[in-house]
């Protein structure tokens, strides 16, 4: 089946999520003068989040969306929902701040996979979730290095993870691509958009007003911020930024001086026709999500109708790779070569928002503006406890918010071509070592 590219956003839209919803009609845009507390601009887990917490609290919340709600990273990613913030980023926070932080901003992101189950209790929202994650390796070399991380891990975080060597792990997964890998409870997977779909929905219900299809054009600044749209406008006492990479698409971005800390990159998804059960059960056992421990890596898991829904990050240069299908078809059969023959149904994708040292960049603009950004592949659980940090800090509780502002963050060297075609270069060299 082809997929469909929007030129304008770099995305391709033939999405196996959108498809298996069926969504409301849209909200509104907005197109009168609106006076609130809280202005937030974009419609992800952050943004809806961070909204459904404040309204719960008594603030007036008025929401932006460009699009849609669970348009953008928040309804088309892998569906993962993992502990933590990858080995990088917990390194970058160790290495820059202090174990201690560290370990305080582990066990955050602790409460936020407690937080997304609570929701989803609450709420009532069918998202297909289940607990079980692998982290895989393809080499030997990859092998020590993931047993040091879990090591790690386990040791400076009191997490339980368990070890899988060759044989053990034949138990989780019908391939012979990899040499170990790392089993964890805790963590899962679910439809990331059905997800997204049911915070909005408990937003509005909560008293928030959301307007969809009503990008941000402007931002005034001073003791009352106004937000300006294409038909309206919001003044507010506080604004909230959550857009990520689509910030600056339709009008100017808000924040310039926050643009060039993050890099959006490519990743792209395909799903495979409906498997059998039984086959679907001897693909992944366990029925978990899992991902190997490349730095430009290969996801997959299974979804609900048994369909494999495989992943890989593909660019940093914000362009959708030619011949997307038979790319991803290669990469999926890399992994499982008994699904040669199978159909591939759906294909889609979008881009993320990375940080230099790939940990979330969380602050404060003069005094009334908040912003959160740069998930860096690890948002699904961590978006939505950012959303509820930002909501604490303005409701005047910053102790779990100033954890993760004193993180530091450099900014992409260049302007947007000159640091994408650094990324690019930099991209190629790494692969280049994995290669060798």
């Amino acid at each position: 089946m082809p997929s469909l590219l929007n030129k304008e956003l770099g995305v391709v839209e033939d999405s196996y999520y959108e498809a298996s919803v069926t969504r409301a009609q849209p909200s509104a845009p907005l197109q009168e003068k609106l006076a609130v507390d809280v202005c937030v601009i974009g419609g992800g887990y952050a943004g809806v989040s961070c909204a459904l917490e404040l309204a719960q609290r008594g603030f007036q919340v008025a929401l932006l969306e460009a699009q849609r709600i669970g348009w953008g990273a928040s309804g088309r990613n892998g569906g993962q929902a993992i502990v933590g913030f990858g080995a990088e980023g917990e390194d970058a926070i160790e290495h820059q701040c202090s174990r201690e932080l560290a370990r305080k901003a582990w066990d955050v992101s602790l409460e936020g996979l407690r937080l997304l189950e609570e929701r989803l209790a609450r709420f009532g929202i069918d998202c297909h979730y289940r607990r079980g994650y692998l982290t895989l390796a393809v080499t030997d070399r990859k092998a020590r290095k993931l047993m040091s991380w879990m090591e790690r891990t386990r040791e400076r975080y009191d997490y339980p993870l368990q070890w899988l060597d060759r044989p053990a792990l034949r138990s989780h997964l019908a391939s012979e691509r990899f040499a170990a890998g790392v089993y964890d409870a805790a963590s899962g997977h679910l439809h990331p958009l059905r997800y997204c779909l049911g915070l909005g929905e408990a937003a509005r219900r909560a008293g928030v007003r959301v307007f969809e299809n009503s990008a941000v054009s402007r931002l005034e600044r001073g003791p009352r911020p106004v937000v300006k749209t294409a038909e309206g406008e919001v003044s507010c006492e506080r604004v909230v930024i959550a857009g990520n990479v689509y910030l600056g698409e339709f009008g100017d971005h808000p924040a310039p001086e926050i643009e060039a800390r993050i890099m959006p990159v490519g990743t792209y998804m395909v799903a495979t026709e409906p498997l059998s059960g039984a086959r679907a059960d001897e693909l992944i056992p366990g029925r978990e999500a899992a991902s190997d421990n490349n730095l430009i890596l290969d996801y997959f898991r299974l979804s609900a109708d048994n369909r494999l829904l495989f992943g890989a990050g593909e660019t940093y240069d914000a362009t959708t790779p030619r011949n997307l299908i038979e790319r991803m078809r290669a990469r999926m059969t890399g992994v499982f070569p008994q699904l040669a023959g199978v159909g591939i149904e759906y294909a889609w994708g979008g881009f993320v928002d990375v940080t230099m040292n790939r940990a979330p960049d969380l602050g404060r603009i003069a005094g009334n503006i908040y912003y959160v950004q740069g998930f860096s592949g690890h948002g699904l659980v961590f978006a939505g406890m950012a959303g509820k940090i930002l909501a604490d800090a303005i409701a005047g509780d910053a102790s779990r918010f100033d954890v993760f502002s004193r993180i530091p963050h450099r900014r992409f060297p260049g302007g947007k071509a000159l640091r994408t075609r650094a990324l690019v270069l930099g991209m190629w060299y790494y692969r280049l070592r994995e290669l060798i």
